[in-house]
């Protein structure tokens, strides 16, 4: 069994010196997950002809196949995309949008989700609805109450987090997905951080679509991640490359949009043994119990608030930051961005931090290789 915390460390490519407490933002893959992706490319180079044409499709679906097997899903419902954002894209390109029809969101989507929204509906003449999430949140109730008092008559989608980018929080989706269906709005998880923080039955959540990647916290390469659509939800989707198998359904379209660098979508295969070979409820408990523990200890000597129960967070979790890092700017995009640098330079310490309401918050993340120790640089800041 593999012992985690500092012992992990020589599975991972790390710079030593540094306290990688922001695992969220951009994963962080082990050396045999990179060293199958790289294998996949040196058999792609031997022959690419060949291996285009005639291996490549087996195993892309092959892949594909057990990434479904561990979402639960059929794989003839998963297609791989670059990253969640791409999911999301495909997925508001395929709506018939029109005037004054609504788009339901929260003030916690993602930046680059909400920036899609607003595409579609500029073009459109459809209206972006968010969904209020003033921070500390006491329970899971506020999030739901806050996002069902949105939904109006109008609302053709819902874009719903199932992990909260900024802060880590966990979103009743199953729940929001049913009441969105009921009054006939079709649902969008966002699943960007669900892949390997929680265990998941991607059809038993009730959406038509989910995107979830998989460099994140199931260890896979960059650029890779995948979308899960009903199969009532299927004949208007395509890949935002519409290329030479349009019109031939769901997989056909998306597994060959044109020449692409394969190996992290084949990897994954690499990518799930690794997570089975640690044990995945093992991970999600060591990586909550670290993270909960870590944040609970800073936000007690920072006196500033976490920002919601310990129970409503996976492997990462958000807390006010104190008034003296408050006065490194306005709580904007830019002053955040700043400070994060500014503490990774200075402190050697990589944590997220986000501009949310009023304020300044770390986003912390818990990760396998992380121990204690690396939040203790945060206490002396």
């Amino acid at each position: 069994m593999i012992e985690f915390g500092a012992a992990v460390n020589r599975e991972f490519l790390l710079e030593s010196g540094v306290a990688f407490l922001n695992h969220g933002s951009f994963g962080a893959a082990p050396s045999a997950v990179l060293e199958a992706a790289e294998r996949w490319r040196q058999r792609m180079e031997a022959n690419p002809d060949l291996f285009l044409r005639e291996i490549l499709p087996g195993e892309l679906r092959e892949a594909a196949a057990e990434l479904a097997r561990f979402v639960r899903a059929r794989p003839d419902d998963v297609v791989f995309v670059d990253n969640a954002t791409a999911g999301v894209n495909a997925v508001l390109r395929a709506l018939e949008l029109r005037a004054r029809d609504e788009i339901l969101a929260t003030t916690h989507t993602y930046g680059a989700v909400r920036q899609a929204i607003r595409y579609v509906c500029d073009r459109t003449g459809a209206k972006l609805v968010e969904a209020q999430i003033t921070l500390p949140v006491a329970d899971a109730g506020i999030l739901f109450s806050a996002v069902a008092d949105r939904l109006s008559e109008r609302t053709r989608l819902a874009v719903l987090d199932h992990v909260s980018s900024p802060t880590g929080l966990i979103f009743p989706v199953a729940e929001l997905a049913a009441l969105a269906r009921a009054r006939g709005a079709h649902v969008l998880i966002d699943g960007a951080h669900g892949p390997g923080q929680l265990e998941l039955d991607v059809p038993a959540l009730g959406a038509d679509w989910y995107v979830g990647n998989c460099h994140k916290w199931l260890f896979a390469p960059r650029s890779c991640a995948f979308l899960w659509c009903r199969e009532d939800s299927k004949r208007e989707l395509h890949p935002l490359a519409i290329s030479h198998h349009y019109g031939e359904g769901f997989t056909a379209e998306f597994d060959w949009t044109g020449t692409r660098d394969f190996s992290a979508w084949l990897a994954v295969v690499d990518a799930l043994r690794f997570f089975d070979r640690l044990g995945a409820a093992r991970v999600r408990a060591y990586n909550h119990d670290l993270v909960v523990t870590a944040a609970s200890r800073i936000a007690e000597a920072w006196q500033t608030p976490l920002d919601a129960p310990a129970a409503m967070h996976g492997s990462m979790i958000a807390l006010r930051l104190p008034p003296r890092l408050q006065a490194y700017g306005p709580p904007t995009r830019d002053t955040a961005g700043r400070l994060q640098s500014a503490l990774l330079a200075e402190h050697r310490v990589a944590v997220a931090v986000m501009a949310l309401g009023d304020a300044l918050w770390a986003r912390i993340s818990g990760q396998i290789y992380n121990t204690p120790e690396d939040y203790e640089k945060l206490l002396s800041i």
